[in-house]
């Protein structure tokens, strides 16, 4: 982690929630293919050759060089040169680097509406695996950023999904046993590592899914 994160993180970490009455405590967003548009899966596919979209997140989440970046270990020049390497991409690092930079696309409609329409007697934080580039530059960065006054970024804590030392920190952080928490994510990987960690989670593929999963639960006013 690095030393802004883990001020970050450690001023955070003595500030700790009171245990809410409901046995779901806290609702955690999942940004990238919930609330956010990605435009690169498909990309990326063509760049590794391989088109189920399974597969390509599969890879994704553990390449090496993803592994690093999204936990803020190496600098953007860095993965770009890594991410050509590993993969046998047949373009400069630069050019891969921007296209890396358009992937997301802003929010989906109604995206805000719905985490502000959580019971605010919950909870409401995003966990994200994201990277100094997506977080400063994305579409719509100021807009995501003021949405979640909580917010759980890779690139900031360290920490990726779906390893279990990330849920097992948040769970921590926030003062919550892992059974009173809720989490959505457009990855089953994702949803199963958060599982396997004692979390209650679903798969959500955008905002309408996010928003019939809420509904369905009684998170939503």
């Amino acid at each position: 982690m690095s030393d802004s994160g883990y001020t970050l993180w450690s001023g955070f970490l003595a500030h700790r929630y009171s245990p809410h009455s409901m046995k779901t405590q806290a609702i955690l967003f999942d940004l990238g293919g919930v609330l956010i548009k990605l435009g690169g899966v498909v990309q990326l596919g063509q760049f590794i050759g391989v088109a189920d979209e399974a597969e390509i997140w599969r890879r994704w989440l553990m390449s090496n060089w993803v592994r690093r970046y999204e936990r803020g270990l190496c600098a953007r020049t860095e993965f770009s040169h890594g991410m050509v390497e590993e993969h046998g991409l047949e373009m400069t690092p630069e050019a891969f680097l921007e296209a890396f930079r358009r992937w997301p696309l802003g929010f989906f409609p109604g995206a805000e509406a719905l985490v502000r329409s959580v019971d605010p007697r919950l909870i409401v934080a995003c966990l994200s695996n994201t990277n100094e580039l997506h977080w400063t530059e994305q579409e719509d960065a100021d807009r995501v950023h003021r949405l979640f006054s909580l917010q759980f970024l890779s690139h900031e804590i360290g920490l990726i999904k779906p390893d279990r030392e990330v849920f097992d920190f948040v769970a921590d952080a926030i003062n919550c046993a892992p059974s009173a928490i809720l989490f959505l994510d457009d990855n089953l990987i994702n949803v199963e590592g958060a599982r396997e960690a004692g979390w209650e989670a679903e798969h959500a593929v955008g905002v309408q899914e996010s928003h019939t999963i809420l509904t369905r639960r009684g998170f939503l006013v």
